[in-house]
């Protein structure tokens, strides 16, 4: 009988760390990802932030992510989850967002847009951020008076 090697799992990416921006009208600002096909997930929505850098907290990955990405310092993210999924840990955030995406210079993606709730399962997302908005949603955090400025 020939040996057989065991296959390893598949290596796991690094942790990531992502917002729900949510504006007045409770719209969730989303990024559509570039079309580029050496990217995970081309072409698909996602929320915004990224990879969580060695030496770095998930808020503090956040927070520049955010930054890199739309050139906006998040004042006061609030923590909603992590999730710990076969591939991957993300920890998710969430924070009011009181600016339209055309005043957004966009580092990263081919567009923003608010998309509404009722809106959200008509779109392609990358990995779990379908899961992830609808568990968000569930919860009834975006039931909170939305601040006049955030």
């Amino acid at each position: 009988m020939p040996d057989v090697m065991p296959t390893a799992a598949p290596p796991r990416e690094p942790p990531g760390a992502d917002c729900i921006l949510l504006n007045a009208r409770r719209e969730v600002l989303l990024v559509l990802r570039d079309d580029k096909p050496d990217i995970p997930c081309p072409n698909t929505w996602a929320l915004l932030g990224g990879y969580v850098e060695p030496g770095e907290t998930p808020e503090q990955a956040l927070l520049r992510e955010i930054r890199e990405e739309i050139g906006i310092e998040l004042p006061r993210p609030r923590f909603f989850r992590e999730y710990r999924w076969p591939e991957c840990t993300e920890h998710i955030f969430w924070q009011w967002l009181q600016v339209e995406p055309e005043a957004i210079a966009l580092a990263e993606g081919q567009h923003l847009a608010y998309v509404a709730r009722d809106a959200l399962g008509q779109l392609r997302f990358a990995s779990h951020y379908s899961r992830i908005l609808d568990d968000f949603f569930a919860a009834g955090l975006d039931a909170e008076p939305a601040p006049h400025r955030v």
